[in-house]
């Protein structure tokens, strides 16, 4: 999929949260060897180091380069001055041995609107060529409008929590209207959606699993997607998505389940 800068970005992506370091090098490894190209990190993950090893692996093993992938890691929220930006950008560099990122991220934005020092650090560092694109973590409408405001670049995507229970159609209606991309995380709510009997309904229909059904009602709505998996069976059926289509019934039944609920915390409440 094309960002709003013409940078394209993979649709699916392994995502690294709540992988201990010494055990990520070969989940991000496996996840290469297996065709994922999106590997997305984060400061807070504390498992930058492996990523970085499993990146290097993965490489020599498929004798892809550097370019073909696409990395992103995230800035966390106690760290929004400029100098501040600056130096976490640079440390996470370093831990993933690499020359540039991709895509950086605001990982969350706080509750004191604290984040347009740490938005002009990003946008130096993506003029310098440092990184490839910026855009923000956890955002709501009123942390998008502020920062627009100031902003002499659009953020590229907004990256939130996103499933069948949690639809999040008002913020995403918002953001197609900037041109600002959606891409989710927890999609599968962390595992307690895998029982869902409309969900298991419609797997069954297609003779897919319940994870890639709630994956393809993604991808067809153009909601970019980062998925956490660790065993290598996984990672491949995860992928498994684009040989097949889901009918306006199923997705008119995937949306209904929307209630607004989340497992993870309430970017308007949490301050870290």
């Amino acid at each position: 999929m094309k960002l709003n800068n013409q940078i394209e970005i993979p649709e699916l992506g392994l995502g690294v949260f709540q992988i201990p370091n010494d055990e990520t090098a070969d989940v991000v490894k496996n996840a290469i060897v297996n065709g994922y190209r999106l590997i997305d990190t984060a400061k807070i993950y504390e498992n930058e180091e492996g990523t970085g090893q499993g990146i290097k692996e993965g490489l020599a093993l498929t004798g892809l380069s550097r370019d073909d992938l696409f990395i992103t890691s995230k800035l966390w929220g106690d760290n929004h001055s400029y100098e501040e930006t600056v130096q976490n950008f640079e440390e996470s560099l370093k831990k993933l041995d690499l020359d540039y990122l991709d895509l950086y991220l605001i990982h969350w934005p706080g509750t004191h609107y604290a984040y347009k020092e740490a938005w002009k650090a990003m946008e130096d560092l993506y003029k310098a060529g440092k990184i490839k694109a910026i855009g923000v973590s956890n955002f709501q409408k009123s942390h998008l409008e502020e920062l627009l405001s100031y902003a002499e670049i659009t953020p590229v995507l907004n990256q939130i929590e996103l499933h069948p229970k949690l639809s999040q159609e008002e913020l995403r209606n918002f953001l197609e209207l900037h041109d600002i991309k959606v891409q989710a995380w927890s999609p599968l709510m962390q595992g307690q959606l895998l029982d869902n009997e409309v969900l298991k309904k419609i797997a069954d229909k297609h003779g897919k699993s319940v994870a890639q059904i709630i994956l393809r009602w993604d991808i067809q709505q153009d909601i970019l997607v980062n998925v956490k998996s660790i065993k290598s069976e996984r990672m491949i059926a995860n992928r498994q998505i684009f040989d097949f289509s889901l009918d306006s019934e199923d997705m008119k039944a995937i949306n209904s389940l929307n209630e607004e609920l989340r497992v993870g915390p309430d970017p308007e409440h949490f301050n870290f």
